[in-house]
């Protein structure tokens, strides 16, 4: 075997590992975005399908930019996972704004109440 057709196979397996690694890595998606990248319905007019990160318990989330975090602190099991009867690690619902107030609800019957931070740039605190 020549040391170019050495060099060949080695790229050609570098790159199917690229692939293969790629897919088992990050969400495809922000926690706390959007469910559905059509046209939602603003959040003050009805609602808005929403995707709730809850891999680490019930805490916060994002809505237009803003941050907003839950009225009662984190809500988890006490090993910071979701509660039973939460899907991990997204729960798919809506969210409503009542001011400066979020509700997130779900047809599980889930409804929990984020109040905004205001002048927060960031989640306060990184799960992974």
């Amino acid at each position: 075997m020549t040391t170019r057709t050495l060099a060949l196979r080695c790229s050609a397996l570098s790159a199917l590992l690229v692939v293969l690694t790629g897919c088992g890595g990050a969400p495809t998606h922000l926690p706390n975005e959007p469910v559905s990248p059509v046209a939602p319905r603003s959040v003050d007019s009805g609602g808005q399908a929403f995707s709730l990160y809850t891999h680490c318990g019930i805490d916060e989330l994002q809505v237009d930019g803003r941050f907003y975090e839950r009225v009662g602190g984190l809500l988890d099991d006490g090993s910071g996972n979701p509660p039973r009867g939460w899907d991990n690690p997204y729960q798919a619902g809506r969210v409503t704004r009542s001011g400066s107030v979020i509700i997130f609800s779900d047809d599980k019957g889930h409804r929990e109440r984020f109040e905004l931070r205001r002048g927060a740039t960031a989640f306060t605190r990184t799960c992974s």
